[in-house]
């Protein structure tokens, strides 16, 4: 298969599997997403989404954010981990949105990564999943995944974004970054990982991740 058939294959099987798309994080407005995003970070998302109504509860907008301490914040989230770093960060950016943005959550980069607490994923999944605007946000699957795929050299998660947006047709990043999310979960996770299950990996894999695999299993 040439680059390009590997491509419109993997995107062809994974709209067969996903035809909808789940959001992983609950939220109800640019604003819950923003603090469910920050909060993922060297988290699950299994995890976030148990501890965010707690916090949605008491506070589910800026406004209300701010009237709680950085200690109340930080309470209530300490099973997300990092939680020293996270409570600032939702208290510092809550102040900076009513300071700056009339309460509201910025539509750029630039903006969105001046925010504490806010990386460029953090910033790039906002971005797809709350406004629409075209972005390809790698996390640990993404990146694993097209390094199996022979799609990217897998040094490291900006070199993946970018060989993601070179390949993949833009209007179709914000569905893809969410599928293949979902399909390293399901199919081709990092550890217990059955290849006969991955029928993407399986067919066009890079040839040394394949064999690497087929050794794992005879050792």
């Amino acid at each position: 298969m040439t680059k390009k058939e590997k491509v419109n294959f993997v995107i062809n099987t994974l709209y067969k599997l996903y035809p909808e798309i789940p959001i992983p994080l609950d939220h109800k407005d640019p604003y819950t997403l923003l603090i469910a995003v920050l909060m993922s970070a060297q988290s699950t998302d299994v995890r976030v989404n148990q501890i965010t109504p707690l916090l949605f509860e008491q506070a589910d907008n800026p406004y209300d954010m701010v009237k709680l301490t950085v200690e109340d914040i930080r309470e209530i989230i300490k099973p997300v981990g990092l939680s020293p770093m996270k409570s600032k960060g939702i208290h510092g950016l809550s102040k900076i949105l009513i300071e700056k943005y009339d309460g509201k959550v910025p539509q750029t980069y630039e903006a969105l990564e001046a925010l504490p607490a806010v990386g460029h994923k953090t910033a790039a999944v906002v971005l797809s999943q709350a406004f629409g605007i075209p972005a390809f946000p790698v996390d640990t699957h993404i990146h694993r995944l097209m390094y199996r795929w022979n799609f990217t050299n897998g040094k490291n998660v900006v070199q993946t974004e970018k060989d993601a947006k070179r390949l993949f047709p833009k209007e179709l990043w914000n569905d893809l970054h969410l599928q293949i999310i979902w399909y390293g979960r399901q199919y081709s996770p990092a550890r217990g990982w059955d290849l006969e299950k991955d029928v993407i990996t399986k067919t066009i894999g890079r040839k040394s991740v394949l064999d690497d695999y087929y050794k794992s299993k005879k050792s």
